[in-house]
């Protein structure tokens, strides 16, 4: 009777993912890093196989997974930037080796990353946001790079069975703009890694002492890229007018990302001639890439995260900032009111004055930030990447069983 039991038991599925976004440092790679992390740990019974084109950090793969490494010429991390290209051999490779006949389903954890598959593999691919189609020249500089970027979704989206996103914002602005039904688009939740905490009394990294920040009583902080659509001159000018007009003392602005190597479009030197022409370049300070345990002190350090975006899929830098005690202000352009509540304040991020307000406002109340201290690590403790594990893994198996 036992072995008959056996045999009704469906097989475990074999899973490919597409793991080539791995070593990215920016969002999506965070993002993809955490999920696939919380997949494979949620998930006891199918078999996965990831496929990487670079050896970076793949130690901190799971040791569970097939791992297979593809010899490309150059590593998706860097030939998908915003003015780069993978070569046609290259993503031949790709395809070739995730187009293993065992597979069941394949994964694609971004867009960014997405190549053609043929095979009998369902495929699920997910989209974060409408970011570059809604802003195409902050996004993307050149036509030669916004006609590949469209060609590349545009395969993806017929290629797919299913699709995957990060938030309800992201999917009704998916399904607009793609005319994609929306049953078709299923949101996994993204949240913030455990060690983004409240911490009492936390150490400060020698890196991060030599900085300089500590030497102001406040710190207004923004995490990310450096491109257009970040909207980052405008923060720079709010800061510049409260800055001259008093309403701010002995406050800093600290801008937390990797600048000199971006491979993604940016206008960091337009924005450092902007801080230099304002005079506040002792005042504005740019951290490079900082690793977790450093971002998770000064998060815990700063008055206010600010994140003025003209749009954001999720804003996942605010939900970490959320965890750490940190109120937030941040574009009503994202999930964010949604996900945080009174956790921030949330502004049209075409409309300086009430971003200057939020700033003032949230700087010079403490009985405020207390406020949204509280508010914000409540909303944060209901994100978990458990959770988001646990819808990847149904919306796996529910197209699979199609």
């Amino acid at each position: 009777m036992r072995d008959l039991e056996g045999l009704n038991q469906p097989r475990p599925m074999k899973i490919g993912v597409d793991a080539t976004t791995w070593q990215n440092k920016r969002g999506y790679g965070r993002f993809a890093r955490a999920l696939l992390d919380a997949l494979v740990r949620v998930d006891h019974k199918n078999r996965y196989t990831f496929f990487v084109d670079s050896s970076d950090d793949t130690e901190k793969i799971p040791g569970s997974i097939d791992l297979r490494l593809v010899q490309t010429t150059r590593a998706t991390v860097d030939a998908a930037s915003s003015e780069g290209a993978r070569s046609i051999s290259d993503m031949v490779r790709m395809s070739k080796a995730m187009a293993d006949r065992e597979l069941d389903v394949l994964l694609f954890p971004t867009i960014y990353s997405y190549v053609p598959v043929l095979s009998r593999a369902k495929k699920i691919v997910m989209i974060y946001d409408v970011i570059v189609e809604k802003y195409p020249e902050l996004t993307l500089p050149s036509r030669r790079s916004r006609l590949f970027w469209k060609i590349k979704v545009g395969m993806g989206i017929r290629q797919a069975s299913a699709f995957g996103t990060i938030s309800e914002y992201s999917r009704d602005g998916i399904a607009a703009h793609f005319h994609i039904p929306a049953e078709k688009i299923h949101v996994v939740n993204g949240a913030s890694d455990p060690q983004f905490q409240v911490l009492e009394n936390p150490d400060v990294p020698f890196s991060i002492q030599q900085l300089g920040i500590f030497g102001f009583e406040k710190i207004i902080l923004y995490i990310g890229g450096f491109g257009p659509h970040k909207n980052l001159p405008m923060l720079v000018d709010s800061y510049a007018k409260l800055f001259s007009q008093s309403k701010i003392k002995k406050t800093c602005l600290v801008l937390v990302g990797e600048y000199k190597q971006e491979a993604f479009y940016s206008n960091c030197q337009a924005l450092m001639q902007q801080i230099d022409k304002s005079g506040l370049s002792d005042y504005v300070i740019f951290t490079g890439y900082l690793p977790d345990e450093e971002l998770v002190v000064l998060l815990n350090k700063s008055t206010v995260l600010v994140l003025p975006s003209f749009i954001e899929g999720l804003g996942l830098p605010a939900v970490e900032a959320a965890a750490c005690g940190c109120p937030v202000i941040a574009t009503r352009e994202s999930p964010l009111p949604d996900l945080l509540g009174e956790g921030g304040i949330y502004i049209d991020p075409w409309k300086q004055d009430q971003l200057e307000g939020a700033i003032d406002r949230v700087l010079n109340s403490e009985n405020l930030r207390t406020k949204m201290r509280a508010a914000g690590i409540n909303a944060a403790r209901k994100l978990t990447w458990e959770k988001s594990g646990l819808q990847m893994k149904n919306i796996i198996e529910e197209v699979a069983s199609r």
